[in-house]
């Protein structure tokens, strides 16, 4: 059992980096804390999908050998999937900064409470 765990050791890593994102996004009342818990979030889901897309002795697939190959799809998603958190966090930060000069704040409960007076 404890040898099957050792061997995949990087899926705890995912695991510990999803819940610490989770915990991140949902228990913290800061917006900023709270994009960077997405973040984490999003890292643990890329490094789970280039975890599981690993071949063991594979190789390139450029060779045309019988031995088993790295499929490059997984790769590009991720890339693609990278390139889309990054535009998205410029985004949420940017509108973070623009809830800031309005009201001055970046806690969620008092940005509540300034919305309703609104």
């Amino acid at each position: 059992m404890i040898e099957a765990v050792l061997e995949r050791s990087y899926y705890v890593v995912v695991l510990a980096l999803a819940g610490i994102g989770a915990y991140m996004t949902i228990g913290d009342r800061h917006l900023v804390k709270k994009v960077i818990g997405l973040n984490v979030f999003q890292t643990a889901i890329f490094l789970f999908f280039i975890a599981a897309a690993f071949v063991d002795g594979g190789s390139p697939p450029l060779l045309s050998a019988p031995a088993p190959y790295v499929s490059p799809l997984p790769h590009v998603l991720i890339l693609t999937a990278i390139v889309v958190g990054v535009s998205l966090t410029a985004v949420a930060l940017g509108l973070i900064v623009r809830i800031y000069n309005r009201y001055g704040t970046m806690h969620e409960d008092t940005l509540r409470e300034l919305m309703a007076d609104d």
